[in-house]
């Protein structure tokens, strides 16, 4: 006959047992998990340059995996947080003006105001410096119109350039309301989408401003100043030329990301005091 205390320590290593077969699929889970989100970040860098530019590619999230692993093992080693970097001065840039994004937000592209005909330029007036350029409504007046309506309604202002490559594409990406200095931003927008223009034939040597997008007909806010000759398809289009700051952006490209990565946020806190657009 089992006494009470043999029967009371049965139940109990059958418990542990159940404990340990948990811990176990659930490790098991975490590294199928792990491997078929390795190989698809490897498809996504390997299927071509655009990709690169695409908003938000690379946003992930693991804090579920790490918070389901230490509930499901009580032995399992403290989970250590990552550490913030450290923003470094970068010459040239002073601290940005106080304020914040405004978050407008509409439904529908705006209605055309623009003369494409005409001749429009763009400031923007950041805290790494003034850069200028001049806007090609001709071939993009969509793109045009809608950056003219964006700057009257001063959705750019307070915005920060969140993103700079520097190996094989070399862009720093901007437009983003929603990105900070140190969150990885890259899916905010006006809240409309409009259609590609100039295609054909685009490249982007130095100085080319080119909308970023996550794929065909997708353009919103954010976009991308080439400050090195940079091959892509001609996927992103292309509605301005630099004519002036230049060298502003090179500085803050040089200074490398944040993150000492070759695709990351600026060293630089790059931020737009104002951005305007003006004809003639």
């Amino acid at each position: 006959m089992v006494s009470s205390e043999q029967r009371r320590r049965q139940l109990a290593r059958e418990k542990y047992e159940r404990q340990l077969e948990r811990r176990v699929a659930a490790e098991a889970a975490r590294r199928r998990r792990n491997t078929i989100l390795g190989a698809s970040l490897a498809v996504v860098v390997l299927a071509g340059g655009g990709t690169l530019i695409a908003t938000g590619a690379f946003s992930s999230d693991d804090k579920g995996d790490k918070k389901a692993s230490a509930a499901n093992s009580a032995q399992a080693a403290p989970t250590e947080e990552p550490t913030t970097p450290t923003r470094k001065p970068v010459e040239g840039c002073a601290a940005p003006a106080p304020g914040a994004p405004n978050g407008k937000q509409w439904q529908a592209e705006p209605p055309m105001t623009i003369d494409p005909s005409g001749s429009y330029a763009m400031t923007l007036d950041s805290n790494c410096g003034k850069v200028t350029i001049a806007l090609d409504a001709a071939k993009a007046p969509h793109t045009v119109n809608s950056f003219a309506f964006l700057a009257g309604e001063k959705f750019f202002d307070h915005t920060k350039c969140h993103r700079l490559t520097t190996d094989g594409i070399f862009v720093l990406q901007c437009g983003d309301p929603t990105a900070s200095a140190t969150v990885p931003g890259g899916t905010g927008g006006p809240g409309y989408k409009f259609a590609d223009e100039n295609l054909a034939g685009a490249t982007y040597p130095a100085g080319t401003v080119a909308m970023a997008n996550s794929g065909p007909g997708t353009n919103g806010s954010q976009f991308f100043l080439v400050y090195k000759d940079t091959k892509l398809p001609p996927n992103y289009t292309p509605f301005g030329k630099i004519t002036g700051g230049l060298d502003a952006v090179q500085k803050i490209a040089a200074a490398g990301t944040l993150e000492g990565s070759p695709d990351g946020h600026p060293m630089a806190d790059v931020t737009f005091n104002s951005v305007t657009v003006a004809k003639g």
